[in-house]
Formats: structure tokens, C-alpha cells, sequence
């Protein structure tokens, strides 16, 4: 995200925030339905026996539209303070690896991701795992009716750890993704012929899709084996409805490859990355609407539908600055218009 979404010192803090979250809220819930299906692929459940169209058919047959959306608000409800802690601990490592003139290596700056995504995981981890149990119960039959009673009864039937099941995962999933990543944006320019600084926005879309997809493929086993762990349990019906059953991460990796073969880590990969287009596409569109309109309501430009700049207007100003320049020349207006019309009255 952080790459194709790129900070502009027009906007503040808040706004900066705000249009992130908008925008992340926006595309979560517009590629719930894949997200859905992949999930539901990864632990196994009976939904994904037959592929990935029967499962989208499976799911709407067995309960409706809304099955497609369950666990979207706690996926929603999840991202602020995921994007929260991934921003505050990615702007404390990236600043401590800068050099004298504040530049910092593309290789730094995605392993900066990588353990800015690892504590913002641990942050948000209880909430990850009601949002996978809330998506892959029967809908009909329901073991949990919330995110609070999710939470609650994890913690009073499995114990406190229980919430943290798999955890590991993300960690041992971050190195994979942060390579993928790397892979990608260090050949940028090679594939372009330009520098990373000279890309248009549509080329910054395509290699983050491309990083994305390359990221995600490489971490995919670990998130697989991560969510499996997240669902099962001796306490639901059909141990949660995963599809093997394990003793801990290396036996859950073991029973996966000796039961289903091991493209079967790869499960719901179809779903994962043909979301990956639309997700990233409306997050991007999102946040340059919200940005628009922000960069609007701060004076920068004519209207929040385009992007030409307000005449006579400093776009290296922060916000604050530009007000205070605003300040000063209307106030500096007004004592003109004072003294000229002084000058007046006195003829």
C-alpha cells in the first residue's frame, strides 16, 4: 500500500489517516466476497470441495449475499489501528536508517515494512482470529454471534492464547513477502527504463499489483497454515471445519502435504489473486478522491475534482504554512483598504 500511496506533505496527519482508512474500508468491503472464498479455501471448509466457482455458488445456495460479507466488519474495524501501529513503527525504523540527507535504500525501507506489518499484526491478532472463525462457521448454525461474543467465548473456552494461535506464522511469513516484494521494486526501472521517481501513477498501480501478487504467492503457505490454526478448535463442531487435523505449525505443514498434497498450501490462491487487481485499484482510487478533496478544502486547488492548481498558491507550503501565508496577506489587505480609506476621509 505504502508504495503506491505515497505521503504528500499538502495533506496533515489526520488527513493522511483518514484517507488510508476511507480507502482501505472502501476496497475490504467491495473484495469481501474473495476474500471470503479464500479463507474458506485456506481452512478447507466444505464450501471449497469443488473448486472456485463452485464455492462462490456453494456459499450464496447455503446462506445468501450476507455470507459473502461475514467477518467484513471486524476486517473493517481491524484496519485502523492496524494502520495506526504500521505507520507509527514503519516512520520510527525508516527514520533511524536514513542517512544525513534522509534518503534510506528500497531494501531498508521494505524490511521496515515487513516489521512494521509483524507489530501490527501482534496488535490487531485477536481481532484477525474472531474475523476467521466468524467467516468460516456455519452460517445456519452459528458457534459465535459477534465480534465481543467471538472474543469472549475464545477467551473463556481455549484460554487467552488461543487468540494468539498461528501467530508465528506472520512472523515466518514476513521474510517470503518482504523478498517478494524487494524482487519487484528493485528491477522497477530495468522493466520501465525509468527511475522510481519518473513513474506515473499507473505504472506505480502495476508494480504494486505485481509486487503484491509476488509477495503474497511466496507467504501464501504461511498464511494457509496460518489460518487453519486460527479456525480449528476441540470446541466447535467438526474441530472449526478445517479439513486436517494437527497438533502445532510443523504438523499442521505435515498432515496438509500428507492428506492433500502440497499445492494444497497454495489454497485459495485463484481468489487471492484475482482480488488483487480490484482491491488495490479501488484503494487507489479511493484515497486520490479523498486527497483531492482534502487538497481542496486546504486551498491548493480549484476543485475537488481536478487536480489543477489553485493560481498563486505555494504547493511546498505544509498546510499550516499555507494558512498562515493566507493570514498574513488578508490581514495585510485589510490594512491597505484601512489606510487608503484614512487617506479618503481626510480629502
Amino acid at each position: 500500500m505504502g508504495t503506491m500511496i505515497k505521503k504528500d506533505n499538502r495533506l496533515t496527519s489526520s488527513q493522511s489517516f483518514s484517507c488510508v482508512g476511507f480507502a482501505g474500508l472502501f476496497s475490504k468491503s467491495a473484495t469481501s466476497p474473495l476474500e471470503v472464498v479464500k479463507i474458506k479455501s485456506q481452512v478447507g471448509t466444505f464450501h471449497c470441495k469443488k473448486g472456485f466457482g463452485q464455492t462462490f455458488l456453494l456459499i450464496y445456495h447455503n446462506e445468501g449475499l450476507k455470507g459473502f460479507w461475514k467477518g467484513n466488519f471486524v476486517s473493517c474495524l481491524r484496519l485502523f489501528p492496524y494502520t495506526a501501529v504500521h505507520l507509527t513503527i514503519y516512520r520510527k525504523i525508516v527514520h533511524l536508517h536514513m542517512d544525513e540527507v534522509g534518503f534510506i535504500s528500497q531494501a531498508r525501507a521494505i524490511v521496515a515494512g515487513g516489521l512494521a506489518g509483524v507489530a501490527a499484526a501482534l496488535a490487531t491478532y485477536p481481532l484477525e482470529v474472531a474475523e476467521t472463525r466468524l467467516i468460516v462457521q456455519n452460517g445456519r448454525e452459528p458457534s459465535y454471534v459477534g465480534l465481543v461474543h467471538a472474543l469472549a467465548k475464545i477467551r473463556s473456552t481455549e484460554g487467552l492464547l488461543a487468540l494468539y494461535r498461528g501467530f508465528s506464522l506472520t512472523v515466518l511469513g514476513a521474510f517470503p513477502f518482504s523478498v517478494g516484494c524487494y524482487v519487484v521494486y528493485s528491477n522497477v526501472d530495468k522493466v520501465w527504463g525509468e527511475p522510481p521517481f519518473r513513474l506515473s501513477p499507473l505504472q506505480n498501480f502495476i508494480n504494486g499489483c505485481l509486487a503484491a501478487g509476488l509477495a503474497q504467492t511466496l507467504s501464501y503457505p504461511f498464511e494457509t497454515v496460518k489460518r487453519k490454526m486460527q479456525a480449528q478448535s476441540s470446541r466447535l463442531p467438526h474441530f472449526g471445519g478445517v479439513d486436517v487435523h494437527f497438533g502445532g505449525v510443523a504438523d499442521c505443514f505435515v498432515q496438509v502435504v500428507k492428506n492433500k498434497g502440497v499445492l494444497a498450501l497454495w489454497s485459495g490462491l485463484t481468489a487471492n489473486t484475482i482480488k488483487i487487481v480490484p482491491y488495490f485499484g479501488l484503494l487507489f482510487a479511493c484515497f486520490e478522491l479523498c486527497k483531492q478533496v482534502c487538497l481542496y478544502r486546504n486551498g491548493y486547488i480549484v476543485s475537488p475534482l481536478s487536480y489543477a492548481p489553485a493560481p498563486g498558491v505555494d504547493q511546498s507550503l505544509g498546510p499550516a504554512e499555507l494558512q498562515e501565508v493566507k493570514r498574513y496577506l488578508r490581514n495585510r489587505s485589510s490594512f491597505a483598504e484601512a489606510g487608503q480609506s484614512t487617506i479618503g476621509n481626510r480629502w
